[in-house]
């Protein structure tokens, strides 16, 4: 996930070690292959700098997580305050490694395919976010005149709203584009792995990345390696002197802006009916309208979910940066509350609003508790159609026949009252299926800025279901 962070966690005594002590684990080989660094402190006279470390590590180059062991008896061993205090000085917080940035030729030969390229387009991810790039993208996107299009962490990095936002025409952007600069976005399976079908057979690509190991591994038609702004700010420099624009006129920019007027009057016009009982985009559009007109600060919006996260990366608009964070789709999923938490507490006072759908909810739905013992500004939707994909979707002998009792391990109770655990632990509940109740518990949450779960009711057939789950049982 490239996410900076540090797990701290205690272990066993380590002369009980290999003895069947409780809870023993070997938890350095268990986190090795997916952390940055593993470390583990034998002694307290190493826990200043080994803190250091990792912290250093989870933030530097391509940012990932950290572990620090911390065994029970180092735990209990104690220094002088002496001790501790030159302990801390002697380990200093050890400077950032610098980012490599790329050399001017490569720059240069960066914006000579820009400039050369027929149907180009500027693809940027959850890496031009954490370099805080946003200023950079904007005016190379403003001064070329090429579309763009944000992976769902990169939203809001552009305005979704910006004339030359290619979301609405993803298919046609990534399928016929001949050089696609690709900025903190990796070249995996949310981008189809950058091959045909696809994207075009003959499409290169401008990689820029934190990390060389990354390039090395996708291998691109040319590599950048640095930090995205800086990157970015070198190959804005290196237009100014020769700027080119396609402008409005040029055949990619039109059919691009043709595709995503056609498929956004589309959109909208599904949008625009009421559909009671709901299905997933009435409920969707309520929601975004809520979401704009709260203006500057815009929420963050945490999502999770299958059905309920596909379309909301198409209706719900990200028009500022970083206010998006995707916890998963079904089999992935499970800390989209856990995300919110760290929202309200990094981002005091701006509201967060989680989008789930029923199974995602289930995952980290005990976090509701903790929402409400710190009252944390937080509003949980869940989008309740009774099941992964759907509800209950039996036909009626099977409703009525032998197996009447023993619905399919992915339909949940039907209407489940998800409310009444926010409730149960004193936060506020909303039970809403139509237009009406779900824009007065929206209107009312979003103005207390109180912990809140509202629970919409979505037609349980109103899913698209994939992997025949609902008929493995």
């Amino acid at each position: 996930m490239a996410w900076p962070a540090v797990m701290i966690s205690g272990s066993c005594d380590q002369r009980d070690f290999g003895r069947g002590d409780f809870q023993e684990l070997d938890q350095i080989v268990a986190v090795k292959p997916f952390v940055k660094l593993a470390a583990k402190a034998t002694d307290i006279s190493q826990i200043p700098r080994l803190v250091f470390e990792v912290i250093n590590n989870a933030i530097s180059g391509r940012p990932g997580g950290c572990y620090l062991d911390l065994p029970s008896d180092v735990l209990h061993q104690k220094i002088s305050e002496a001790d501790a205090t030159r302990l801390l000085a002697e380990s200093q917080f050890p400077r950032i490694q610098e980012c490599r940035v790329s050399e001017n030729q490569d720059i240069q030969s960066a914006v000579s395919l820009l400039r050369k390229a027929e149907r180009p387009l500027i693809v940027f991810g959850k890496g031009a976010a954490y370099a805080r790039a946003e200023n950079a993208l904007k005016k190379l996107i403003d001064i070329t005149g090429i579309p763009f299009l944000p992976t769902p962490m990169g939203k809001g990095l552009v305005p979704d709203t910006h004339e030359l936002a290619a979301t609405a025409a993803r298919s046609l952007a990534i399928g016929q584009c001949d050089v696609a600069l690709v900025v903190g976005a990796r070249l995996n399976w949310l981008l189809h792995f950058g091959e045909p079908p696809k994207w075009s057979k003959d499409v290169k690509f401008i990689l820029v990345d934190i990390s060389k190991e990354e390039i090395d591994l996708r291998k691109p038609h040319l590599g950048l390696v640095g930090d995205a702004q800086q990157v970015l700010d070198m190959i804005n420099v290196e237009i100014k002197d020769n700027p080119f624009s396609f402008g409005k006129s040029h055949p990619w920019v039109e059919a691009i802006s043709k595709k995503v007027k056609d498929n956004v009057a589309k959109m909208e016009a599904q949008l625009a009916k009421e559909v009671v009982p709901f299905n997933f985009f009435t409920p969707m559009k309520i929601i975004r309208d809520a979401i704009l007109a709260e203006g500057s600060p815009a929420p963050v919006l945490v999502s999770e979910g299958a059905n309920t996260m596909d379309v909301g990366r198409a209706v719900l608009i990200q028009n500022e940066p970083r206010t998006r964070l995707d916890a998963g789709t079904w089999g992935t999923m499970g800390v989209g509350l856990g995300y919110c938490v760290a929202a309200a507490v990094a981002s005091p006072g701006r509201l967060v609003v989680a989008v789930e759908g029923d199974s995602g909810f289930g995952f980290s739905a005990m976090e509701v508790e903790t929402l409400v013992r710190y009252q944390l500004p937080v509003i949980v939707i869940v989008f309740n159609n009774g099941g992964v994909y759907g509800g209950d979707r039996r036909n009626s002998d099977e409703i009525t026949g032998p197996y009447k009792d023993d619905p399919a391990p992915t339909s949940f109770v039907p209407e489940a009252a998800y409310h009444t655990m926010m409730e149960a632990f004193g936060g506020k509940g909303y039970l809403a299926s139509n237009p009406r109740e779900l824009k007065s518990a929206l209107s009312e949450s979003f103005s207390a800025k109180k912990p809140a779960v509202i629970n919409v009711i979505v037609d349980p057939y109103a899913g698209a279901e994939s992997g025949r789950l609902q008929h493995k049982n």
